[in-house]
């Protein structure tokens, strides 16, 4: 499985890189600290796969990266899905390392 640190997509996402990120949390997480990602919980992906590009990467993230490898891991295996990519350590680490305003206790 791929994956990427929280500041390797920071930096690629201010070089303006085509890249889209989805958080597959609850809403009720999402509210209290997100960096703009679109938001898909985890048991609603299936249902919305055709949000889910399948060209360019997309960087799917969680708490702490463990739903969000579990999503990759059915995504690639069971709907062919080759672009996904895993965010180290989730929110949480983003947070540590690229944003401590946001608020993941």
């Amino acid at each position: 499985m791929n994956s990427i640190t929280p500041l390797e997509l920071k930096e690629r996402l201010d070089k303006g890189e085509d890249i889209k990120v989805i958080d597959v949390r609850e809403p009720y997480e999402a509210e209290m600290a997100n960096f703009g990602a679109e938001l898909i919980p985890m048991g609603t992906v299936m249902e919305n796969l055709d949000k889910i590009r399948r060209d360019g990467d997309v960087v799917v993230h969680c708490r702490s990266g463990k739903r969000s490898a579990s999503v990759i891991h059915v995504l690639s295996t069971q709907h062919g899905y080759t672009n996904l990519i895993n965010l180290e350590g989730g929110i949480i680490k983003y947070a540590q390392d690229v944003d401590p305003s946001l608020d993941v206790a």
